[in-house]
């Protein structure tokens, strides 16, 4: 589609905040209120496309920019004001249920929101692959005006395909609600994450992301453990940095992009 979602982190908030409210308010399973958070999102993240992102697909780059930027900051005025800044604890019981492999201890939490993301990531790529609908999204995605020629209506696939990037972020937020407290501010870090685990991988390549995701994971986890816990934080920056100078295009990105 060539667009930058500069307000990918604020749709993964919205997600955390589902979960929060269908999760602690209305007592509802976790895989259920990611199921929620999907369908509310692919709603939104379909709108959105059409009635405001539509409108800047074909301009300058640095209109798109700017446009998501304000998206972004008036997404997270909408939950400062809706919300308050105070964090909102969203642990269940899951998030104090664990279990033990040897000297390593996982939560149920952790576990079920890696279970859950790993059969819809799956699901999606098989969707992607086989079905008319991805044909359709990968021909768009190759060659616009071709895809024009031959009949692809090419503003329902990009808004369906923004509806399911959307729906994916919510579903992200809702897996991971009892990880985090619900608060407006994080989504700034979840939009810099996903920018850097989509470099680390590869621009244009869904295994790419996927590589780039458990890179960026692995790397957090080792930082954490072997150094400091700030480390944590800034290693995958670093490493962004040398992809970068050694690999510009990441792990699977395509030479052209």
């Amino acid at each position: 589609m060539r667009v930058v979602n500069f307000a990918h982190g604020e749709m993964v908030v919205f997600g955390i905040y589902i979960g929060y409210w269908t999760v602690q308010i209305w007592d509802i399973p976790i895989v259920l209120a990611a199921a929620i958070a999907a369908v509310v999102m692919f709603v939104f993240g379909y709108l959105l496309e059409t009635l405001v992102v539509k409108q800047f697909v074909n301009r300058p780059h640095h209109y798109q920019f700017i446009v998501f930027i304000g998206l972004s900051l008036l997404f997270s005025g909408v939950l400062l004001m809706s919300f308050g800044p105070d964090p909102r604890p969203t642990a269940s019981q899951l998030s104090f249920q664990t279990v033990s492999v040897g000297s390593l201890t996982l939560d149920w939490a952790r576990i079920q929101a890696a279970a859950t993301a790993g059969l819809l990531i799956a699901a999606l790529g098989a969707y992607l692959k086989y079905s008319a609908f991805g044909r359709s999204l990968r021909g768009a995605a190759n060659n616009r005006l071709g895809g024009l020629v031959v009949g692809l209506n090419i503003p329902r696939v990009y808004a369906v395909t923004f509806g399911i990037g959307a729906a994916c972020a919510g579903v992200a937020g809702a897996l991971i609600s009892p990880l985090f407290d619900a608060q407006p501010y994080l989504a700034v870090d979840f939009t810099l994450l996903a920018f850097v685990t989509v470099i680390v991988g590869g621009l244009g390549s869904f295994g790419g992301a996927l590589l780039g995701g458990l890179t960026i994971g692995v790397a957090e986890a080792i930082a954490a453990l072997m150094f400091t816990p700030s480390m944590k934080t800034a290693l995958p920056y670093a490493l962004l940095i040398i992809i970068l100078i050694f690999r510009p295009r990441g792990f699977f990105g395509a030479k052209d992009l």
